[in-house]
């Protein structure tokens, strides 16, 4: 099963093939995205990576989170179940 993995402070310069390039030292990379603003599609210093394995993913994150990487300290953990719809709140008055 595979796992996806938050990659956060990534340098602006970085490229998806460079992110998969990296990752692949720790395993098989599924899919490796970085995140571009929508309105200048420049990259906003973050994306994911998809590990073929769980084990993969645990030795990604421990290989990568902390380290230098063109002058940045990459931030590198299992990535959460992005939050769909709501108001927040909740609740209803009478």
């Amino acid at each position: 099963m595979s796992i996806k993995l938050y990659v956060g402070n990534l340098s602006y310069e970085m490229t998806e093939a460079q992110l998969n390039t990296l990752f692949s030292e720790a395993g098989e990379v599924t899919s490796a995205k970085i995140i571009n603003d929508r309105q200048t599609g420049q990259p906003r210093g973050f994306g994911f990576v998809e590990m073929e394995t769980k084990l993969e993913g645990q030795k990604a994150i421990s290989m990568f989170n902390g380290r230098d990487i063109e002058g940045r300290s990459l931030t590198v953990n299992e990535a959460k179940p992005r939050e769909r719809g709501g108001f927040g709140g909740g609740g209803y008055r009478n």
